[in-house]
């Protein structure tokens, strides 16, 4: 019995069922299933935002995995994060937000004219990046140390 979920598979010759991927464009972040679609579209409703592809990825494989969106603003209107960000929060829940906003000049494509997802630029780690959240030292002997 069989049923679509948008999962990929096939079957291997021993019976077993080896998992490809996805069919679309729904991850999993943070125990919830995203579609990237959905953010996509609440970034596009800016009126400055020409173009938004919405990825999750590990930047550097070096941090957990991250949402990233990759934005072509029109070039006269100055289209910062912090405004941005001001402008979807409202409009998708937390988990949904963004970690990073990258600015592009242009979107890669691939031959068929599609976003070629792979070709992204992972975004630049900030400080915020950290893999383990910095503890001041709280007694003398962990200062001394």
């Amino acid at each position: 019995l069989l049923y679509k979920t948008g999962d990929l598979a096939r079957w291997m010759p021993d019976g077993n069922i080896e998992f490809l991927g996805r069919s679309d464009f729904q991850v999993k972040y943070r125990g919830f299933r995203i579609e990237l679609g959905e953010i996509e579209a609440v970034i596009s409703s800016h009126p400055a935002v020409m173009e938004t592809v919405v990825l999750l990825k590990s930047p550097y494989e070096i941090i957990e995995q991250r949402l990233v969106a990759y934005i072509v603003a029109e070039k006269d209107k100055n289209l910062t994060d912090k405004e941005l960000r001001s402008f979807i929060q409202p409009l998708l829940p937390e988990y949904m937000l963004p970690s990073h906003i990258v600015f592009l000049e242009k979107m890669p494509l691939t031959v068929n004219g599609k976003y070629d997802r792979k070709a992204l630029p992972d975004p630049p780690v900030r400080c915020t990046d950290t893999v383990f959240d910095f503890e001041a030292p709280g007694t003398a002997l962990e200062q001394w140390i």
